[in-house]
């Protein structure tokens, strides 16, 4: 499994966690996850994490069907640029069929499907590890976000034949029909609903073969891209970690939940180490530190998780040929540069 989600999976989450009673910056902060997410939408974030999310959620409100409300009150907003794809989609089957390709742009830990047995198909959500802490809460999460795709594209025909959950019911039958519109079937084989597969052929009005073209153009340049997200994702939590000196490679694989030796060796199929990625970070923040005059190189040295000045001095040394001091004169003394006129308008 691969650990991680876009932001758009916890989209509307500060406006339905407010409405439950909660106080959302602090169960994020809690669950490890950035305060700025829904400012975000196209980062990534910790699958487990966005569970461990919903575990405290429901812990917090005493609501066993916290996830399974949320899913239903986020609705499509989760699918970002891919529901411009389904919405634009000939018909649903086409719909479902690219919902399920292009799904691991938005997550690599699930995975959706559809399958048609005679009359009969069925739309699936899988979480690839089952043994993950917040199984439950993450499918019932993606059960509620399924069930308002379905809404979308297909309105008021959307009359699913069962509503089917894999593990043992937390609530009273009633209780799920309350939130989903259904009593569901527990202890399945899948998680996700049956319905009469004549629906999958209904073409959609809102329809629009080129732009789908031109969205689905994009998708696929997006997935060729999505090779270089580990490490991109890598230097975003380094970046983060910096300041409280945990850039580490234990540290952000813990964080990550893998092993040091998995994440040196999926950084190594992408032609790039921890270290190098360390190093570019660093090079990076202090460019734009020293661009703060105000921020002391010892200061500076201590933010990026050096010993000492000298430390620092010399890594600086070897990436441009000059020292930080002397590299911010050369920026200060730059014409035009606002560094140049306040230290003007201070003499």
């Amino acid at each position: 499994m691969i650990d991680f989600v876009r932001a758009t999976a916890l989209a509307n989450f500060s406006e339905f966690a407010a409405k439950q009673g909660l106080q959302p910056e602090k169960m994020l902060q809690r669950a490890g996850l950035p305060l700025d997410l829904e400012q975000l939408p196209d980062s990534l974030v910790s699958y487990s994490k966005l569970l461990d999310l919903m575990v405290l959620c429901e812990l917090e409100t005493a609501n066993r069907l916290f996830a399974l409300q949320y899913g239903m009150a986020q609705g499509v907003n989760v699918f970002g640029s891919l529901l411009y794809l389904l919405n634009n989609a000939r018909d649903v089957r086409e719909a479902l069929s690219e919902l399920t390709a292009y799904y691991h742009i938005h997550s690599g830990a699930g995975q959706v499907g559809i399958d048609e047995k005679g009359k009969h198909a069925i739309l699936t959500y899988t979480i690839t590890d089952t043994s993950i802490a917040g199984y439950r809460q993450g499918s019932e999460l993606a059960l509620g976000v399924g069930m308002q795709l379905m809404r979308t594209l297909l309105g008021k025909r959307w009359q699913p034949q069962s509503f089917l959950i894999r593990h043992t019911p937390v609530a009273e039958p009633a209780h799920y029909r309350r939130v989903i519109g259904m009593t569901p079937s527990f202890n399945t084989t899948y998680n996700g609903y049956m319905f009469d597969a004549a629906l999958l052929d209904i073409p959609l009005e809102s329809a629009d073969p080129a732009l789908h073209r031109l969205i689905r153009q994009h998708l696929d340049h997006q997935a060729q891209m999505s090779a270089q997200e580990l490490p991109a994702l890598v230097r975003q939590l380094i970046r983060n970690f910096m300041p409280d000196g945990h850039a580490t490679l234990e540290y952000i694989a813990t964080f990550m939940k893998v092993s040091t030796r998995k994440l040196q060796r999926q950084l190594e199929l992408e032609g790039v180490s921890f270290q190098d990625l360390l190093s570019e970070t660093r090079q990076t923040m202090a460019c734009h530190y020293l661009q703060d005059s105000t921020i002391k190189i010892s200061q500076l040295a201590d933010l990026l998780g050096y010993g000492d000045q000298s430390a620092f001095t010399r890594a600086f040394q070897r990436w441009y040929g000059l020292s930080p001091r002397e590299w911010r004169k050369q920026l200060v003394d730059k014409p035009g540069n606002p560094l140049r006129r306040r230290q003007l308008t201070n003499i």
